[in-house]
């Protein structure tokens, strides 16, 4: 379908065009010099200790999992409302994901209070999703899992530099571990990617070991003459970004503010247009939409159907949409777990949808998602007239 307005848009400058084909031409394409660059900056930039460049988030979730030690009989306690890779990389490990609530359908991010609820014997961490990049209250939940003896590792997948606090520290540096994206759609895109960070000496040197078979020397040091073979000291895996996504990552890390601030001044521009709408309703507030670096503009609807309506409406006038259903739902899950009931997550994947969002949309494009938006919105009360 040719949409009038696409879910998210990527463009690809000539400087990105440029970096890319610099470094094809350089002749090294696995991980290298660029990759140890990108890690370098991406540090930099989010304030971390240490920052791990990997193949993709999901690769990212795993090497934390595992560098937090999670493994079989153990259980990590994981935001119910995310995609399925945050409690798949729990399981990847031999360990048992326990799904808990999110605040509610206004505030789909981790609930502290149900995560204490779930906590037992065998919880050895706790995974909080920046969900949307809209901010966690991970200062929180650190503090709970400092007091209860857990790691707690950060999807922020979908958020990097959301604010945490009023500080501005960043997501993905309050727990032991964090965990970005690089996917097409996130606010730094390169196709796919990932990174890892930590201010953990030993996590972070585990992390780097298992992403590349847990060999004692890497391709890049052996090229150089720095080693003349290796020894493997653990399981590992082949989670290595290379190095044109790494040369992409960085020509674009250099814009990254002014697209994140042009998506903070997008969802600025929804919630004001479509402010008091009937049938409609916002997740979070005001001053979580400045905190955020919004990867998803997510809108509720009075329920399933009307939710389900409303998209289809949408999709009608060229306007394409999203929604994230409940992880407890899936087969998969219901045949491994059982039934498993999760209230507000189960109201909040029924409810929301999300919006187009990206840094490069026209004011034009913008003004057809809201007029989109008004007209399903008319039609529907037309239609229960």
């Amino acid at each position: 379908m040719s949409w009038r307005v696409p879910l998210a848009d990527l463009k690809i400058p000539e400087e990105d065009v440029q970096a890319v084909l610099d470094c094809l031409r350089s002749g090294w394409l696995t991980m290298g010099p660029r990759t140890k660059q990108f890690e370098d900056e991406f540090s930099a930039y989010v304030n971390s200790p240490h920052a791990v460049a990997v193949s993709s988030c999901t690769a990212a979730l795993h090497l934390a999992c595992l560098a937090a030690g999670l493994g079989e009989g153990d259980e990590a306690i994981v935001a119910g409302m995310t995609f399925v890779s945050t409690p798949n990389a729990v399981r990847y490990t031999g360990a048992t994901p326990v799904l808990c609530e999110i605040g509610g359908a206004d505030d789909m991010n981790i609930d502290i209070e149900d995560v204490e609820r779930r906590i037992t014997p065998h919880t050895k961490a706790v995974i909080a999703v920046h969900f949307c990049g809209y901010p966690a209250k991970v200062t929180e939940l650190r503090r709970l899992c400092d007091e209860r003896g857990l790691l707690l590792i950060e999807d922020a997948a979908q958020a990097i530099a959301a604010a945490v606090d009023d500080s501005g520290r960043r997501a993905g540096t309050v727990g032991h571990l964090g965990c970005f994206s690089l996917f097409s759609k996130n606010q730094l895109p390169v196709g796919e990617g990932g990174v890892v960070t930590s201010a953990d000496d030993d996590l972070a040197a585990k992390v780097r070991s298992l992403r590349s078979h847990a060999m004692t020397s890497v391709t890049w040091d052996r090229h150089r003459g720095y080693a003349d073979t290796y020894d493997i000291v653990d399981i590992g895996y082949n989670y290595r970004l290379d190095e044109p996504r790494a040369a992409l990552a960085l020509s674009r890390l250099k814009r990254l503010d002014r697209d994140i601030e042009a998506r903070r001044e997008l969802a600025r521009t929804y919630r004001s247009k479509l402010a008091g709408l009937e049938g409609l309703g916002f997740v979070w507030d005001d001053q979580a939409v400045e905190r955020a670096t919004h990867f998803a503009f997510p809108v509720l609807l009075a329920d399933q159907a009307a939710r389900d309506r409303f998209r289809e409406r949408l999709q009608g006038l060229g306007v394409q949409t999203t929604w994230y259903p409940a992880i407890h739902r899936f087969s998969d899950y219901r045949e491994t777990y059982g039934e498993l009931s999760l209230p507000r997550v189960e109201e909040a994947a029924e409810r929301h949808c999300a919006l187009p969002m990206s840094s490069g949309f026209s004011s034009e494009e913008v003004e057809i998602v809201v007029e989109a938006v008004k007209q399903a919105l008319a039609e529907e009360l037309g239609a229960a007239a």
